[in-house]
């Protein structure tokens, strides 16, 4: 069998659960089918018919990008416009999009740890650890239908622990209800009492992907009415957060490491807040827009934090309290994390250079005059 759509989202699960990824987002596969066979996959930051072109000369049929092509639920798909125009040139071509997004963000070797690596940094840490909520689902499910349900929770992201997945525990018992009029039972009569053996089945849920198991349950669950209890755990799970932070090998000015920054990421350009002759050696990052990480960084002791999308404010607030900052951009920031994408799919899946294509088309939509 060749490899398929949901053989890359199975890797994509085990470096970035979808689960890491904010409540706003909308990742994993919002184009295509999981089904589908997968001819070649091009990485990018975003997709545009640039993109779409370019992934179809390179014989690619799957774009994973880390910005999501379609971030918000859509009123309407006009072809007269950008993103209708774009959508159904995808579908026509039958290509497969995937996003991962904050869920790279937050993953433990995800964009910022990428960066981090890029500049040199030693001794590295996730900035912003990233606590998720737990649940543990408890669903009762009549015998013989046990593997189905435990099929569909596991394969909508419930039950990962560590690096395992799809675990659940189920004890037998017996389920007792009375079908009143209006019903359609799946076992038994209308007004009569049933007895039936039934198993109990529980897992872990995090809260990002809640709905999204609930949906897989009820859909895989032949009970016209599931009963399942939700219940909030104290327990709390870890898996990396936003932004990394680290030491250099030996201090540098900030002069000195901005200068060698510049070179390392590809730039033209950077914008530095702070006195030219100041030794920095711890080093925060934050790939994207990471404004978000500056209280954080400041609260560690950070001499330096590097992101994009600073503003005059940001800058007067870090220098207010002796912490230098450095705006490398949105696009520098990021798209250094791609190359690891695909060194990553490349190995987990056995492909060789010619079945996983780094994008050559993109730049930066700022240029230094």
């Amino acid at each position: 069998m060749g490899l398929k759509v949901r053989d890359i989202l199975e890797e994509l699960e085990k470096l970035a659960p979808t689960s890491l990824a904010e409540d706003w987002d909308n990742v994993g596969l919002l184009v295509g089918s999981p089904e589908a066979e997968v001819k070649g996959i091009y990485v990018c930051l975003d997709v545009d018919l640039t993109v779409l072109r370019e992934a179809v000369d390179q014989g690619c049929n799957v774009i994973l990008s880390h910005h999501p092509v379609i971030y918000k639920p859509l009123r309407q798909i006009r072809y007269d416009e950008s993103q209708g125009e774009l959508l159904s040139t995808a579908i026509e071509k039958k290509l497969h999009l995937i996003a991962a997004h904050t869920n790279y963000d937050n993953a433990v070797l995800g964009v910022s740890h990428q960066l981090a690596l890029k500049i040199g940094l030693h001794k590295i840490q996730v900035l912003m650890p990233k606590e998720e909520k737990l649940y543990k689902l408890v669903v009762f499910v009549p015998e013989g239908h046990e593997e189905v349900v435990r099929k569909a929770l596991g394969d909508a992201g419930a039950g990962h622990i560590g690096n395992y997945s799809h675990c659940t525990f189920a004890s037998p018992g017996t389920g007792t209800f009375l079908p009143l009029e209006g019903t359609q039972p799946f076992i038994g009569s209308r007004g009569q009492l049933e007895k039936v053996a039934e198993a109990r089945m529980e897992t872990i849920v995090h809260h990002g992907i809640l709905n999204r198991v609930l949906q897989a349950m009820l859909t895989a669950h032949p009970y016209e009415e599931v009963a399942y209890d939700l219940i909030p755990l104290a327990n709390e799970s870890q898996k990396g957060g936003l932004g990394c932070f680290g030491v250099l090998p030996e201090p540098k000015t900030l002069a000195e490491f901005a200068n060698d920054l510049k070179e390392k990421l590809g730039v033209n350009g950077i914008k530095v807040a702070g006195e030219p002759n100041k030794p920095v050696e711890k080093i925060a990052v934050c790939g994207g827009a990471g404004k978000i990480a500056l209280n954080r960084a400041l609260a560690l002791g950070v001499d330096v934090l590097v992101t994009g999308e600073l503003g005059h404010h940001d800058a007067q607030f870090a220098l207010q309290h002796g912490m230098a900052l450095i705006d490398a951009g949105h696009f520098a920031t990021e798209s250094v994390a791609l190359p690891f994408l695909v060194s990553y799919l490349k190995e987990q899946l056995n492909l060789d250079s010619a079945q996983v294509v780094l994008g050559k088309s993109e730049k930066d939509l700022w240029s230094y005059v």
